[in-house]
């Protein structure tokens, strides 16, 4: 992935150094894969830890203000690059489509566990978006978790994880988020599951869309970036989860969508490189 000419963001919020953290003892390794492999099912993380940590000793955070990133860290430098891509991708988009502007998100990096407006989520939970306050989460470590647990390695994989949830950003700004909250609350479990399912797979449409502009706009991919990302997307598609988790699939339950369709997807979006080709919700079949 070239980044030289990607313009960096400084919409990042660097919180690495007041992370909260436990006296005595907290939630186990063990309990942390749990909740990794159930926020890739579709669980709250929020929720989750919290009720594995209620009989936790109270947390305690640093008081240090957040600050941004140090100069000389590639890896915040790399989710800099990559934010700000995605921010003129998106003032782009949302220009073209008749907005008046695009509000960016905040990229907040983390160790350890975080509170947002969402609650309190560990680092195990993986990265997310918060529309409560409309800021994406992210604990860097997550990166190696994503070669070394889920098999999917490289920039462009990383890059991808970035724009899935900057993805969620633009869903929330234009109301989709709160359409399929409503909708899922008035639904059956089974169909509450396939609303999110198309969510999900939208916002890997929209992480499509992103690959597609950023490479039209500065030529930043190389050789491989493609399958990298599309190799992430599958590595995370509920089929590949749950099949690793508990030895079987259970179709019903899946709420990001299959391996396959997290790629096509994501495909589908960076193929077509507009808004129309990403509406899942419509779609003749997933």
């Amino acid at each position: 992935m070239r980044m030289d000419d990607m313009r960096r963001s400084d919409n990042v919020e660097d919180r690495r150094g007041r992370s909260l953290r436990r006296t005595g003892a907290g939630v186990g390794v063990g309990t942390l894969l749990v909740v990794v492999v159930a926020y890739f099912m579709g669980a709250d993380p929020a929720t989750l830890l919290g009720m594995l940590e209620s009989a936790a000793p109270p947390a305690v955070s640093d008081s240090a203000p957040a600050a941004p990133p140090p100069a000389g860290d590639p890896q915040a430098d790399f989710v800099r690059a990559v934010l700000g891509e995605t921010e003129d991708v998106w003032t782009a988009v949302f220009r073209e489509n008749g907005a008046q502007g695009y509000p960016p998100p905040t990229l907040v990096l983390y160790s350890g566990s975080v509170e947002s407006a969402c609650g309190l989520s560990g680092a195990a939970a993986g990265p997310f978006y918060c529309p409560g306050d409309q800021r994406l989460y992210i604990d860097l470590d997550f990166f190696n978790e994503l070669e070394q647990r889920f098999g999917a390695p490289g920039d462009f994989a990383r890059a991808y994880v970035v724009a899935h949830e900057v993805g969620h950003h633009v869903q929330d700004l234009v109301g989709t988020t709160e359409v399929v909250q409503q909708a899922r609350r008035r639904s059956s479990p089974e169909v509450a599951n396939r609303t999110l399912v198309k969510l999900e797979l939208q916002a890997d449409c929209y992480a499509g869309i992103w690959a597609n502009r950023a490479e039209r706009a500065h030529r930043i991919m190389e050789t491989g970036d493609l399958e990298e990302a599309l190799g992430a997307a599958a590595a995370v598609g509920d089929d590949t989860l749950q099949r690793h988790a508990q030895g079987h699939v259970v179709p019903e339950s899946f709420t990001h969508g299959s391996a396959e369709q997290r790629a096509r997807w994501f495909r589908r979006g960076f193929e077509g490189g507009r808004l129309d080709d990403c509406d899942t919700f419509n779609a003749a079949s997933l």
